[in-house]
């Protein structure tokens, strides 16, 4: 299983940071440390999201990880 810290700019659309944890506990750690950095911007959003791999994050997470152009050519 992979745990990945995202921090993520709704208003931008724009991925700020991706981190990679082993352990659900370290990535979650790093969350509250995130939020405390960003608690004063409403338009950041962080989560911690666990998968078998990062292909499934791009299938079930993809607007995190892919920009507007690349999530409408999926959709075409």
């Amino acid at each position: 299983m992979t745990n990945v810290l995202v921090v993520y700019d709704r208003s931008a659309g724009r991925l700020l940071r991706e981190q990679e944890f082993e352990h659900r506990r370290d990535a979650f750690a790093a969350r509250f440390e995130a939020e405390r950095q960003y608690r004063d911007h409403a338009n950041v959003e962080i989560v911690v999201l666990t998968a078998r791999n990062r292909k499934d994050l791009l299938r079930t997470h993809a607007r995190y990880f892919l920009s507007l152009d690349e999530l409408a050519a999926r959709m075409a």
